[in-house]
């Protein structure tokens, strides 16, 4: 079928003119898909007689496919490009080893005035095949080593210009170029497998990219800005293999130094209380009469900038750019400066915006300005979100090894979240936060810390719960004291007319964050789930048992009825919410595995480790049948006498004489009913049972069993006259027992058919001894 395929490909992109080519695309694509196993397939193993067939289809799509690339039209390089592509993903190396051509050809189309569409496609085709021939170092020798360079340079003119200096080549950007986020994300999916080719261009991309984050005057998207500050950090890979370790280390230092730098302006209008660990840090001296403003470049090389708003964007750019540097893997070993990341990050925090009602607990300035220090405080939770999220690229990276700082975490986002809790962006960074380090230290926290983020708890609950109060109850109160003084109403006449409004209007409230109701849940869970019940108090852990309620989070409320609250002394047990699970979320199969575990039963004894088979009916019928005319055996096990000596127990190798006693042994006997009061009208019965009863001890006595026979025989020092006493004490004792289970018949005087025994006392004392055996 794939052959078939690739041969209506091929004719369909040579008869179809070349303007109509772009509306079946997409077709041509999908069909190049679906013969990925023809093209991928070795030319050693395409047997048959089919197989110059399958040749002669391949090289005319790679020849279309490179004519088509050189074509004059438009139409045709874009459909090209695009088929270029999937042939690419189809084929793998067997169509990349001959693939030259078209290479060539797809860089030199980023250099024509094509579309904006058809060079975007041109630059993601070349950088899937460079990705491809990674793994082949065949296929880099061929194609990657020698077209890379010029890829590069054709990818870097689209975005910017060059501009040769006395102390080398720098890049400057292009203004309302459409590619640059496309060249970013080229070089960054690059620069790691290709590291050596992009050596001699790392000084032209870092001179490009402090351009872009350093841009006061020209805006760049949020995505642009993003590819920028990771492909900064993965610089320090072009260095030679010698020097990758100690360039990480040294970019670091610099990020961490202009971070400082550019707080120490931004911060002038407080007087902070905080003091560096590090000696060597040096504060910059600045002239406060002059305006906020940084002049001079910083340790990366950045720009000057202006105003506070500029340098919380700088300081907000260089804490992304450290987080990169944090998360990303390095070339080499390097050790991560924990300690600097730390006091850098208890400096930011420890700056806070008053909160709402309330002086703030920072000092002020009093040489600068009332603006400059409010527009501080409305900046401050960007720069405190920023911190936040260097913290978690820490921890994500540290794992378990960050439970030593996990204590000088948290009190940095308790100080934040107490005085800025009213942002939702601060909110939503801090669950997440500490999210993370519950998951990864929750069973490690002490209850003091636990106790630090008991704020944040409560939070938790009011983001999850919707809005409380009714609005139209509150404007009626408002409205009828005022009318008590004014005489006069003030009411919404939309509320009357439409009463579904409010309640509308509370909805979409409650549903305009979902991430932040993402976040708080996160956080309950992972609290709940691996914080020990112990370290909660007993008022949060009622809040957050009441809020997944009301909310009906289900995965919540497993992991509360999972880590109940242990029993304390003196107090009462706590209260189960596994009702209020059940009640919403009855289908789940994880709640009916919790409410109604399927398990099998474990089984301690050795006799019961077997397998119990399920018959049908009829054989257990026959079954019981079977047990019912055993009945005679349970004769014979009362003829036969137990054989064991007067004085000693039983030896193992006489058990085997002895017929196995089951639990339906005394079935006849147990099927007797209860003997009536009047023992007088069953006395007839009695009398036969009497005699058949004497009857058969007598003929066991007279003529014991050949098994009875060789068992009393085989104790030497035991003569037959004993044998014969123990005999008739042991038939005696085996009747006994069976009297109490007769109903009917009046079984209940058997014991006073009992011989008298004409044995000594002696005798009576081994018969005892016998019947303990």
């Amino acid at each position: 079928m794939s052959a078939t395929t690739l041969r209506a490909v091929t004719h369909r992109l040579t008869t179809t003119p070349v303007e109509q080519l772009p509306s079946i695309a997409s077709f041509l694509a999908t069909s190049l898909t679906d013969c990925a196993e023809l093209l991928s397939a070795p030319q050693a193993q395409k047997q048959g007689k089919s197989e110059s067939d399958h040749a002669v289809q391949i090289h005319k799509l790679k020849t279309r496919l490179a004519s088509l690339l050189q074509d004059r039209s438009i139409e045709g390089r874009w459909t090209a490009v695009v088929l270029a592509k999937a042939t690419v993903e189809a084929g793998q190396w067997e169509i990349l080893r001959g693939y030259e051509p078209i290479v060539r050809s797809l860089i030199s189309i980023l250099a024509k005035p094509d579309p904006i569409s058809t060079r975007k496609l041109a630059l993601i085709t070349l950088t899937r095949i460079f990705h491809l021939t990674y793994q082949y170092p065949t296929l880099v020798r061929e194609i990657t080593t020698p077209h890379l360079p010029g890829f590069i340079t054709a990818a870097l003119n689209l975005v910017s210009t060059l501009v040769k200096l006395p102390s080398g080549s720098i890049r400057k950007t292009k203004p309302n170029t459409p590619f640059m986020e496309t060249v970013l994300q080229v070089c960054l999916e690059l620069v790691p497998r290709h590291a050596t080719i992009f050596r001699p261009f790392a000084s032209q991309l870092r001179s490009l990219l402090t351009e872009i984050l350093g841009s006061t005057s020209i805006y760049f998207p949020d995505p642009v800005m993003d590819a920028a500050e990771q492909l900064f950090a993965s610089l320090h890979k072009c260095a030679p293999k010698d020097k990758a370790g100690s360039g990480w280390t040294e970019d670091c230092k610099s990020t961490v130094l202009s971070i400082h730098r550019t707080a120490d302006y931004i911060f002038r209008a407080v007087v902070e209380q905080w003091e560096s660990v590090d000696g060597n840090l040096v504060f910059t001296r600045q002239n406060y009469s002059n305006e906020l403003a940084d002049d001079g470049t910083d340790a990366l090389g950045l720009p000057g900038w202006k105003g506070v708003h500029a340098g919380a964007d700088r300081l907000i750019t260089l804490l992304r750019i450290l987080s990169n540097f944090v998360a990303m893997p390095s070339a080499s070993a390097v050790a991560l400066p924990i300690g600097s990341i730390l006091d850098l990050t208890s400096r930011l925090t420890s700056v806070t915006s008053p909160a709402d009602g309330t002086q703030s607990s920072v000092q002020a300035n009093a040489q600068i300005s009332r603006d400059e220090r409010e527009m501080l405080w409305a900046e401050l939770p960007r720069i405190h979100i920023a911190c936040m999220d260097l913290l978690a690229h820490v921890t994500s990276v540290l794992e378990t090894s960050a439970t030593p700082i996990t204590q000088n975490i948290v009190d940095q986002i308790s100080w934040v979240f107490k005085n800025e809790k009213t942002s939702r962006s601060v909110r939503l960074s801090s669950y997440d936060l500490l999210r993370d380090l519950v998951a990864l230290n929750g069973p490690a926290m002490s209850k003091q810390s636990v106790a630090a983020i008991a704020n944040v708890l409560r939070a938790c609950c009011h983001d999850l719960l919707p809005p409380t109060g009714d609005s139209n109850s509150q404007n009626k109160a408002q409205t009828d004291s005022k009318s008590k003084k004014n005489n006069q109403t003030i009411a919404n006449a939309d509320s009357f007319l439409n009463p579904d409004l409010q309640k509308n209007r509370k909805s979409q409230i409650s549903s305009q964050f979902p991430e932040l109701e993402r976040a708080a849940s996160g956080l309950l869970q992972s609290v709940l789930t691996c914080i020990p019940s112990e370290h909660l108090a007993a008022s949060i852990r009622t809040e957050i048992d009441r809020t997944i309620i009301l909310v009906a989070d289900k995965d919540a409320m497993l992991a509360s009825v999972l880590n109940p609250v242990p029993a304390i002394k003196g107090r009462a047990a706590g209260a189960s919410i596994i009702p209020f699970l059940v009640r919403g979320y009855a289908d789940k199969m994880e709640v009916e595995a919790l409410v109604r575990p399927r398990m099998p039963v474990l089984m301690t004894a050795p006799e019961l480790d077997g397998y119990a088979e399920i018959e049908d009916e009829e054989e257990a019928d026959e079954m019981a049948d079977e047990a019912y005319n055993a009945a005679p055996e349970t004769a014979d096990f009362l003829k036969i006498p137990t054989p064991a000596p007067v004085e000693t127990k039983a030896e193992p190798a006489t058990l085997p004489v002895h017929p196995p006693v089951h639990k339906r042994t005394y079935v006849e006997e147990s099927t007797i009913q209860t003997p009536s009061l009047s023992v007088a009208g069953d006395k007839e019965a009695t009398q036969s049972k009497k005699a058949r009863f004497e009857e058969t001890v007598s003929s066991s006595v007279a003529q014991p069993s050949p098994a009875h026979q060789a068992s009393a025989v085989s104790p030497p020092q035991i003569a037959a006259p004993v044998v014969q006493k123990q005999t008739q004490a042991t038939s005696q004792t085996s009747v006994a027992p069976a009297a109490p289970a007769s109903e009917d018949e009046s079984d209940d005087e058997l014991p006073t058919l009992n011989m008298d025994s004409d044995t000594d006392d002696d005798d009576e004392d081994d018969e005892d001894v016998t019947m303990e055996g």
